[in-house]
């Protein structure tokens, strides 16, 4: 029985914890590094697979690949940095793409029912590649003082407020773009899948009692919930590299 006193499982931080798989030398290995492993083995197989042997009339799997290949290409880079500047990014910001989107999406399937965006470290990780594109990117592009400027807003006309403007656009590009850049990811996504196990945990236990009307207005809750985290969990892979590739666009960015 709950603390509540009511016998309702009500989901919290526990929900997001898991027992080891198994145990290697004192590291230990669950069921959201097995997920994440999957979700890098789909994406690297599921392109090979597409582009490996392709063909001037592509088959289907390369049509869907094409397809996948060109929204993130078109839509998002190329929108956001150019066809120029943009190509030698696409495959980063695909790769970027499809591995969120997978990872989320295992918060619908059956027996896996986990996104593993909702734990930090893994959107804190691809915040970092993502930070680790852009910085050295900015000073190579710039040179010392040329980057130094970029990512501080440095502008001599500011005059006496010129100090303020460099520590708070230094502080704000430097420290808190990727920490945001990774929680707004992990945020969506933990959210989502608390109030997933909420409604599904509320339908059976509703069911279970004399509440039963209840539960199917759970249920239908619970319906409505899928369907709006299978839209959240595109949209927050899209808002991802989107935000990306706006950095990697201020980074080549020419300052005035």
């Amino acid at each position: 029985m709950s603390d509540n006193g009511c016998g309702f499982p009500a989901p919290g931080l526990h929900s997001f914890l898991f027992k080891p798989l198994f145990t290697v030398g004192g590291f230990e290995f669950n069921k959201v590094m097995l997920l994440a492993l999957i979700t890098s083995a789909v994406v690297v197989i599921f392109f090979s697979a597409a582009f490996g042997k392709a063909k001037v009339i592509p088959g289907k799997l390369q049509m869907v690949g094409e397809a996948g290949y060109d929204f993130v290409r078109r839509g998002i880079v190329y929108e956001t940095l150019g066809k120029r500047d943009g190509e030698k990014y696409v495959p980063l910001m695909v790769s970027l793409f499809f591995f969120i989107w997978i990872a989320n999406i295992w918060s619908v399937i059956p027996l896996a029912q986990f996104p593993v965006s909702s734990i930090i470290a893994y959107p804190a990780v691809l915040a970092a590649v993502v930070y680790l594109t852009w910085l050295p990117l900015t000073f190579k592009k710039h040179g010392f003082a040329g980057g130094f400027k970029n990512i501080t807003g440095y502008d001599a006309s500011l005059g006496a407020v010129l100090p303020l403007v460099v520590v708070i656009e230094f502080f704000s590009n430097v420290i808190v773009r990727p920490f945001t850049h990774a929680v707004r990811l992990f945020a969506n996504m933990f959210a989502g899948h608390l109030l997933l196990v909420m409604f599904t945990v509320a339908s059976w236990y509703l069911l279970n009692s004399w509440l039963i009307p209840g539960a199917a207005v759970s249920f239908v809750m619970t319906i409505v919930m899928v369907m709006f985290e299978l839209f959240v969990q595109a949209v927050q892979a899209y808002v991802f590299v989107l935000l990306a590739c706006s950095y990697v666009q201020g980074a080549l960015a020419e300052h005035h």
